[in-house]
Formats: structure tokens, sequence, C-alpha cells
């Protein structure tokens, strides 16, 4: 999945440049690289030991609920390939080639495992203390084809016809092969079943999100005050590294400054943080596999009048935003009740200025189901209503071309009475934090 983090690497690293985190009051220390860390970032002490791992017993409860879900969509098994999906419901890290490595879920009867006959040790290393420890690994050369042991499982569990889900994000090459090794099988979408799993985060989950917004809030605010005018993207990137390093995980941020905080996803060009000009940054980080995405907008120094307007104007359309997420609600109105603020204040009509939906789901991948906008890109998810458990980024932007832009982004998590941001809302434009 091509998440806003994976298009930033991207991005940043087709310029060669690095990118980062930051925060707004004038820092001491040097501006980055060699020497001492500035104090801000100094200060930083480890949060690690706040992350408490998914046991095995939890992964097992998924299996289960993805067992029922099948029941109801009337789906014989589905098929995970390397991924987040994967990782969510085995514990299992693996990343996708053009061979196949995959895990059959049946609805009824014992998971099995195809892979590469190279890579067996390494997939019964993973499989050791995992969900599915005991399961069938079953192996195919270079010469054979891994989908004809896809469908040989499946029959073996009588599984000759009906209907196998595939993750949304494995190749549709694998999905077509497994088609023509077994023509009697109907392939549709695990998505129902996977995302009926994963888009319902429980108390565990919840908390390690909660955890990575306030290491990603801490670190942002440390670099906020390390910050000097003449500081380059890759200057910030070596503070968001050191920060995160401090407070014991991994995360990523981008910079951009001036005219180019008016693209949503910022540009290549090599940027220079100057005094007056207004900065966005903007990402997360990784808690035990949860994510962060967190955005602040901010000016070293003073904003002008028209910064501090709409600053105000996208803090109302996140505060609006907020207080439309309860339980039953449909998704789409979440994204009405921000964009409502935004036009009602001058930056209409719909997305010329707000030029994105409002947020977008939020778990093991920063970007997930379901998404908040009108016409929800995917058509099963049309009929959703919010429900207690869903995580939401909530992030109204105004963006004005040649000028700035502003956004604010904070992780929203619903409640079985309305909703709460993870993290406290950015005060004002020039005292972010």
């Amino acid at each position: 999945m091509l998440t806003r983090r994976n298009f930033m690497w991207l991005t940043s690293a087709a310029a060669g440049l690095s990118v980062a985190p930051l925060s707004a009051q004038r820092g001491r220390g040097p501006a980055a690289g060699g020497g001492p860390a500035p104090e801000s970032i100094a200060a930083l002490t480890s949060m690690r030991h706040l992350a408490k791992p998914i046991t095995v017993a939890e992964r097992q409860a998924r299996l289960e609920k993805a067992r029922r879900l099948m029941t109801e969509q009337k789906i014989d098994a589905i098929i995970l390939t390397g991924g987040t999906s994967l990782m969510y419901f085995t514990g299992i890290r693996w990343g996708n080639s053009e061979r196949l490595t995959a895990v059959v879920i049946p609805k009824v009867g014992q998971p099995y495992i195809v892979t590469p006959a190279f890579e067996e040790d390494r997939t019964r290393e993973q499989l050791a203390g995992g969900p599915i420890e005991h399961t069938d690994v079953a192996i195919w050369q270079e010469d054979e084809s891994p989908f004809e042991r896809v469908a040989t499982g499946l029959k073996d569990r009588g599984i000759a016809s009906g209907r196998i889900g595939i993750e949304e994000t494995s190749k549709f090459v694998f999905a077509d092969s497994i088609s023509g090794a077994a023509p009697a099988l109907k392939i549709v979408s695990a998505s129902p079943i996977v995302a009926g799993c994963r888009m319902i985060k429980d108390a565990h989950e919840v908390e390690l999100m909660r955890l990575a917004s306030q290491i990603t809030l801490k670190c942002y605010e440390a670099v906020f005050k390390a910050l000097k005018p003449g500081m380059t993207q890759d200057d910030v990137s070596s503070l968001i590294s050191a920060g995160y390093a401090k407070l014991g995980f991994s995360g990523f941020a981008s910079i951009q400054v001036g005219e180019y905080t008016a693209l949503p996803h910022g540009s290549i060009t090599p940027q220079t943080i100057r005094e007056g000009t207004i900065l966005m940054l903007d990402d997360g980080c990784t808690v035990e596999g949860y994510q962060s995405d967190i955005t602040r907008t901010f000016v070293l120094g003073k904003a002008t009048d028209k910064m501090k307007k709409v600053f105000d104007i996208v803090h109302q359309a996140q505060t609006a935003a907020l207080k439309a997420a309860r339980p039953g609600v449909p998704l789409e109105s979440i994204d009405a009740a921000g964009r409502k603020v935004v036009i009602d204040n001058g930056y209409g009509p719909g997305f010329k200025y707000f030029t994105h939906r409002l947020g977008h789901g939020m778990g093991m991948d920063g970007h997930e189901w379901p998404y908040l906008v009108k016409n929800n890109m995917f058509g099963w998810e049309k009929a959703l209503t919010v429900q207690p458990g869903m995580v939401f980024s909530d992030e109204p932007g105004i963006y004005i071309k040649g000028e700035f832009g502003v956004r604010l982004e904070d992780d929203m998590h619903v409640t079985p009475n309305g909703a709460e941001l993870f993290t406290p809302q950015s005060p004002s434009i020039e005292e972010p934090f």
C-alpha cells in the first residue's frame, strides 16, 4: 500500500534529500550533524518500555474473527501474501517479490503456507512461537508452480470450488495464476474479511497508537525547539532521527517550507528554513507495528495576519470534524463537517482549497480502511458507518498555491460516545505546542 510516508520517502530519495520532523521555538546547539545534540533533543528519554507487543493469543483471536466473517461473507478461504495483513494475523514479517510466499486461511481447518523451498528454514523460523506454529508448509522448487501448491492445499481441505478471497495488496499475477491453477474457484476480494478485522481496534491497539502519537509529538516539539534559520531539510532529518532514537523508536517526517507547504505532499525541491517563513512538518513513527500520523504547521518568528487567519480556520475545521465523529454516522459526514467550516470562511467551493479528504483510517498502515470522504473509493465501504474502535487522521487543510498551506493533523479514536484525539490540538501558528 503506497502511503504518504512511502511517497515522501520515495520523492525525497529521488531528489537525494533527507526529510524530517519539527516544532517551533528557537533552539540552542549545532544545526545538525557533528557535535553535541541540541538541549531539547538531549533531554528526551526512552519510552520503549511503555510498548507492549501483540501476543500470540491476540493473533489467534484475530484468526477466529476472520473465520466468523468468512462465514458471514460466504468466503471459503483467504490468501495473504507479504505485508501488514500477514503480520496482523500471524506475526510473520515478509516482503513481496516475484516468488510467491502465501498463508492460506480456510474458513474451516488448519491454515497452511506455500513458500519457496530455499525459504523453508526462514519460514519455519518465523512460524516458531506464533499462532500457526504447527501448520503445514508446502514448498516449491524454482521449476515448479507455487499456484498448483495453493490449489492442492485447498482441495485437500475440501475446497475444490467456492469463493477464495485475495488480500488487496497481493500482486495481480498471483491472483490470476491461482485462478488459472484452480478454475473452479471464484477469486474475490478479501477486504471485507481483512478490513473487517483490522479497522476496528481493540484496547491494546489503541494503546499502541496513542503511544505512537505521543512519541511523535514529543519528537516534533524537541526538534521545533532546536530549529534555526539556515537549516536545510537534511539538517532537520538529522534532528528527527536523533529525537526518535532518544525516544526508542523509528520514525520519519517531511519538512516543507514557504510556498511548498501549499502542496499537500510537498516537493522534491531542496528547501532551507528562513525566519518568518511558514513550515509544515508531517508524518510519524511505528510502535510495535502501529502507526502515528501528525502534521504541525507553524512559523519561526512572526506570522502574517493571513497565515494566522488560515490557521484558525483549519483549527476550527479540525474541531468540527472531531465533534461530528460518533458511532453510527456516515463516514462522509465527518468530512462534510470539516469542509463546511473551510468553505463558509471563503475557501471553497468543494476541493478548491481543501484539496483532499478530511482523513483516512489508520492502524498498522498509515493509510488504511475506512476513509472519511464522500463517495468512498472502495464499493464495499460505502455502506459502512462510523464504529467504536475506528481510528482516523483528522487533517483538514487549506492550500493557497504560490503562497502557503496550513494543515493540522492529529489521530482520532472513535469511542462509544463520540471521539477523542490522541494528542492535544496545536494552539497557534507561532506557538504550536
